[in-house]
């Protein structure tokens, strides 16, 4: 691809605000368009930030020939059946995390990018982060030795929110897990693999909705311990410790500018502050594959995702979670 990288964003919500500074940026992306079920919400996006093509129906904005990749910020449920459409269309995607609710929807998503030759990314903006970059990179050249143990975790206070809103409202894939536990059940993925074992436990609101789930994940040679939360806030920090050394991702961990490397009494702190808002490093990553003729990332391929998928699948399963629309 050449030229300058038209995105249209599909869901005008906080995220996507956040996603929109981050786009102007960049040196090589422009936005091109926004769509909502409401042209007026969609309207009022496109004054704040000067985009050109607004549009009251998805599908309208996936045929424009104005747009060549677009950014799904909708609730979980939703993002399938519009990530499909995009993809139907000829679009490149970006979809914001989970990819689809479960991995039957996300083998979806996968078989639909093959067939019609389009780009396709979940948008785990925390693996293009620079701190999450050189942590990884540590790992992996053995700077801390074999990795025996992780934790990480995540949590605020939301019990005060209305029950209708995405975290709350079944309907639109509520509770932690899908929002927030994906970030440590990620993290444990990046750095140890898939587990051998999975061990999971919830607590629930009075309308079936899971508001906190503990999770151990078994290796050969390691344990992870990782929790997500809506009941109260937590440190939000993760912890690396391997054989040699530890390393500290500070808070928030998922979207930290600094983590610390410990060795014996060597205490080092690694300053890699994120550009903008945190979104710009994905939003890079997408214009590097698209110039470069990539179909899918090799930071967080489809593979990445679908096994993300699964591990989130058995935690549900064990903890009972299941949503209206999968019955």
């Amino acid at each position: 691809m050449h030229g300058k990288i038209r995105w249209g964003i599909v869901g005008p919500g906080k995220i996507a605000h956040k996603f929109a500074k981050d786009v102007k940026i960049t040196s090589d992306g422009v936005l091109s368009a926004v769509a909502s079920r409401s042209v007026d919400r969609a309207q009022e996006f496109a004054n704040e930030h000067k985009i050109p093509n607004v549009f009251g129906s998805y599908e309208a904005m996936f045929q424009s020939p104005e747009v060549d990749v677009v950014y799904i910020a909708t609730p979980h449920n939703f993002h399938k059946q519009l990530a499909l459409m995009a993809m139907q269309h000829g679009k490149h995607v970006l979809c914001e995390k989970p990819l689809g609710v479960n991995s039957e929807e996300v083998k979806e998503l996968i078989r639909a990018a093959k067939d019609h030759n389009v780009f396709l990314m979940e948008g785990l903006w925390s693996r293009f982060n620079p701190s999450m970059r050189k942590v990884k990179e540590l790992v992996d050249q053995g700077k801390i030795g074999q990795v025996s143990y992780i934790r990480a975790d995540f949590a605020f206070y939301a019990l005060d929110r209305d029950e209708s809103s995405r975290l709350f409202n079944p309907e639109l894939a509520s509770g932690s897990i899908l929002d927030i536990g994906i970030y440590p059940i990620f993290l444990s993925y990046l750095i140890l693999g898939k587990p051998s074992a999975i061990k999971a436990f919830a607590n629930f609101h009075p309308n079936g909705t899971e508001i906190q789930t503990s999770i151990l994940f078994k290796y050969p040679n390691a344990l992870s311990v990782l929790y997500s939360g809506l009941t109260s806030t937590s440190k939000m920090e993760a912890e690396i410790s391997g054989s040699e050394a530890e390393l500290l991702l500070h808070p928030r961990w998922h979207e930290t500018n600094s983590f610390s490397f410990k060795k014996q009494e060597e205490l080092k702190t690694i300053e890699l502050p994120m550009k903008g808002g945190g979104l710009y490093h994905e939003i890079e990553e997408v214009h590097n594959c698209l110039k470069t003729n990539k179909l899918e990332s090799e930071l967080w391929s489809h593979e990445d995702s679908l096994v993300l998928a699964e591990l989130i699948d058995e935690v549900r399963r064990q903890v009972g979670v299941t949503f209206p629309f999968e019955a």
